[in-house]
């Protein structure tokens, strides 16, 4: 396999660990909760450097806006699904919804 298609494998895994470390954050409740607090760091430490082996083949602009809608995407469903603390309106779907496309489109037309 292709170093590119490794660099898009870390990509995906980094955006998982974005999502990850960001419910770890919420559930550390602001740090005051140790064990949450520290699966925080050591997941986000985890994904920027999975980002960082991602975009060695990845072009970084388009590596970091996926890393991040990945993470948007992500962690606005989860947050609406498992903490019922955002809204699911129709209009706020379509904008996930959009920002997913946006993903899928930036991969699709990456040499």
């Amino acid at each position: 396999m292709s170093q590119q298609f490794w660099g898009w494998i870390f990509l995906a895994i980094a955006g998982v660990l974005e999502i990850l470390w960001a419910l770890c954050l919420k559930h550390s409740k602001g740090f005051t909760q140790p064990p949450w607090g520290a699966i925080a760091i050591v997941v986000s430490i985890s994904s920027v450097a999975c980002l960082a082996m991602a975009i060695r083949t990845v072009p970084l602009g388009t590596g970091y806006a996926i890393w991040t809608g990945i993470g948007v995407v992500g962690t606005t469903t989860a947050s609406i699904w498992l903490f019922h603390d955002e809204s699911a309106s129709p209009l706020r779907l379509l904008f996930i919804a959009l920002i997913l496309i946006g993903v899928i489109g930036l991969k699709l037309t990456t040499k």
